[in-house]
């Protein structure tokens, strides 16, 4: 286990805010909290290093250590109380498909109280369908088979004292059809139900035994249910009939039988998914709603680890913009949870700002890679750099680039619970000419350099921009991205368009930008959802009808899908992908015309940033290109591009980087209709906007590791000065 870990309520936020901290720690001695000021997270010896600036805070001294532990698995409550109490006589019914049949003692529904475990219907370990009520129990002797719907119940008839389950598919193609029931004597039954009902796990605190798959419209009968009625459709007396294709995009759970027993979901399990009726004839949850009643629950869905607040942080009016962190030691251990301070709302404090992802470090957030070994715990060694890596601590939930235990795509995430991706020193890759760093660190090179340069700087996080839009951003005479913002809002992407719009200075230092479309939930805080519909360099793949979001309802996937491609907004967009190895760029001839003096001011290279803590080099990893077809505009000018993408950190030639799949139509033939080798490459571009605007791009997302090589005294570090300096005058002139 960790020994001390933490979070916050939130990753951002303004003077006169209130952060919470949860802290668990496994020691018995206090710990130490602190506060410091994060310049670089690199863990790099041959780099920057970790740099930090220890700040005075109100919070700053010792607190008593605690474990607080993380109950992991979604599932949905219903407080019965005492109102079913009087039905002797009663049915509970719904309808499944289980992703993980064999596997281990699930449960679909559940009911009881703490104190004592009225019912549960349920799956065994070996995909068998059992029944329970009180200390009677029945056990089906026919595996369920994977991805595919049932009908499923147990009944009670307090006459017979007979206690039944059974099943039958509902997919009537299937070899065997047969409804199976089996009933046995049920002597003592408990009384009534009362207490609460559980699905998608066994009722408990907390609860346990979290079932994997989709459950569909379960409803609570006052009849038994026979080989003649057990068909929903059947049974005409039901006392709860819960419609899970109502309030889709909300955590509720709506009852519209006669007692209106709503209930809530807990740890966000997927909805909008396909239902047992669903036949591919619309696509779009919104226009056809009954056929999408399924909720998908997983034993490893996570969205608020629920721990208590240890001490509170109320941000100081006089606490400067930038990323900060609380340090916490205990015993020999200690860690660091980030977040970043914007501005007073409504102010700025300086003319240039730098936009946080904080949606792209939530969505990757615990990424387990597979490239995961041991090399990666020894160089952690080596360097004194974060010790722990998702791969080994999966007890906090993993990222939306990875899968659940049944299989299916994690297309949820939230910042409420420990993020060790977004620690300072943590490194992603073990980079044989670098640092191996991406997101939070890597974005930190931005910040070291900045500091170096003395550039006063705000930072707001794109949450920000979600809520707030272009007013947020009109102040500023610059604003930069960061390395990687992949995944936006609608907001975020109409606020920055705006901003160029009315004139603005746009500079994009980054690779694989605005790429993937992502919806906040409309109830729950900092939850981000992320649907990878059809095309893109995908994790995963979502299934057939689950392209649209449940939580604004619109459809997902890449935001070129959704005919907003990157080159509209940055003037290029995601071209090829391959391993975590740097190339450089080549300036074009178009560059040496004096109209571009002030972008190459003092550089006399023709080959740029052929150096690098990034895989060694400026153009790397991930390249964005210009198209003019895409959207990029028609005066754009691609100033420098990249070459050498096929060759290791030795010389040796071997194909690292592909095409990304929406560029390729067949193995022949890519959708610009150029060969594929001229597609894989980073652009460098400039052009102006209306209003005396300007953007500036570099299409690699490994760019700004090169920013500090030779004590920040290189042609990729002056390059950025040189535009940013003439971004930042107020009149400036581009044409010369």
């Amino acid at each position: 286990m960790i020994p001390i870990i933490g979070y916050a309520n939130k990753l951002s936020a303004r003077p006169g805010d209130t952060l919470n901290f949860k802290i668990s720690s496994t020691s018995k001695k206090p710990f130490e909290a602190s506060l410091v000021r994060i310049r670089c997270s690199d863990a790099n010896p041959n780099g920057p290093g970790v740099r930090e600036k220890k700040i005075e805070a109100s919070f700053s001294g010792q607190y008593k250590s605690r474990f607080q532990d993380i109950h992991i698995g979604s599932y949905g409550l219903v407080q019965l109380g005492q109102k079913l109490n009087n039905y002797k006589t009663f049915s509970i019914s719904t309808n499944i498909w289980p992703t993980t049949p064999i596997y281990k003692r699930q449960a679909i529904i559940s009911w009881g109280n703490s104190k004592k475990k009225h019912g549960i219907l349920g799956i065994n370990s070996s995909g068998k369908l059992f029944g329970e009520f009180g200390d009677t129990k029945i056990i089906h002797e026919t595996a369920l088979a994977i991805r595919t719907w049932y009908t499923i119940w147990i009944s009670y008839n307090s006459e017979t004292k007979l206690l039944s389950c059974g099943f039958a598919p509902i997919e009537r193609n299937r070899l065997n059809t047969k409804v199976s029931i089996l009933s046995v004597f049920c002597a003592t039954p408990p009384n009534g139900l009362t207490g609460a009902l559980c699905f998608g796990a066994e009722y408990g605190d907390p609860v346990f035994s979290h079932y994997n798959g989709k459950i569909e419209n379960p409803k609570i009968h006052s009849e038994e249910i026979n080989e003649t009625n057990f068909e929903s459709k059947n049974i005409k007396k039901y006392i709860a009939n819960w419609d899970f294709s109502k309030n889709i995009p909300t955590t509720t759970l709506l009852d519209i039988g006669p007692n209106r027993l709503n209930g809530k979901l807990f740890n966000l399990p997927a909805r909008a998914m396909t239902g047992s009726n669903w036949t591919g004839e619309e696509m779009n949850w919104n226009h056809k709603k009954s056929h999408y009643g399924a909720i998908h629950f997983h034993d490893d869905d996570i969205h608020d680890c629920g721990w208590e607040t240890d001490f509170s942080f109320s941000i100081p009016k006089n606490l400067s913009s930038g990323i900060y962190a609380v340090k916490l030691n205990c015993d020999g251990a200690e860690d660091s949870i980030p977040f970043i301070i914007c501005p007073p709302k409504g102010k700025k404090t300086a003319d240039l700002c730098l936009i946080i992802p904080t949606f792209t470090y939530i969505v990757y957030a615990n990424h387990a890679r597979p490239n995961f070994s041991e090399a990666w715990q020894q160089r952690a060694n080596e360097w004194n750099a974060y010790p722990h890596n998702p791969s080994n601590h999966k007890e906090y939930g993993l990222s939306t680039y990875n899968f659940h235990n049944d299989g299916s795509g994690i297309c949820h995430s939230s910042a409420l619970r420990p993020i060790l991706t977004m620690r300072p020193g943590y490194f992603h890759f073990v980079d044989q000419r670098g640092s191996g760093l991406r997101h939070f660190q890597a974005d930190t090179h931005i910040i070291d350099w900045l500091e170096e340069k003395e550039i006063t700087y705000d930072l707001i996080s794109d949450h920000e921009i979600h809520e707030e839009g272009i007013t947020l951003l009109e102040p500023y005479n610059v604003i930069l991205t960061s390395t990687h913002p992949e995944y936006h809002t609608r907001n975020t992407l109409d606020a920055i368009e705006k901003y160029q719009e009315q004139g603005g200075r746009f500079i994009y230092l980054g690779g694989n930008g605005f790429y993937w479309k992502v919806a906040m939930h409309v109830e729950e805080t900092g939850v981000i959802e992320i649907r990878r519909g059809e095309g893109g360099i995908r994790a995963w793949a979502a299934e057939p009808g689950e392209y649209y979001n449940a939580f604004d309802g619109e459809y997902g996937g890449l935001w070129r899908s959704n005919g907003r491609p990157p080159q509209k907004i940055a003037g290029v967009g995601f071209s090829a992908q391959g391993t975590f190895i740097g190339s450089y760029y080549r300036r074009l001839p178009i560059s040496l015309e004096t109209r571009f003096n002030w972008v190459f001011d003092g550089i006399e290279d023709i080959l740029i940033g052929d150096f690098g803590l990034s895989g060694g080099g400026a153009a790397g990893f991930e390249l964005d290109r210009a198209d003019f077809r895409l959207g990029t505009p028609n005066n754009a000018v691609i100033l420098a591009s990249s070459e050498g993408h096929n060759r290791d950190y030795t010389g040796n030639a071997e194909d690292f980087f592909v095409l990304v799949p929406e560029e390729q139509l067949t193995h022949l033939v890519t959708w610009p209709g150029e060969k594929i080798e001229n597609l894989i490459r980073a652009d460098i571009i400039f052009y102006q906007t209306s209003n005396g605007g300007a953007v500036f791009s570099v299409g690699s997302i490994t760019f700004c590791g090169s920013l500090p090589n030779n004590n920040y005294k290189n042609n990729i570090s002056k390059l950025l000065s040189n535009v940013i300096e003439r971004f930042l005058e107020p009149n400036a002139d581009f044409s010369e």
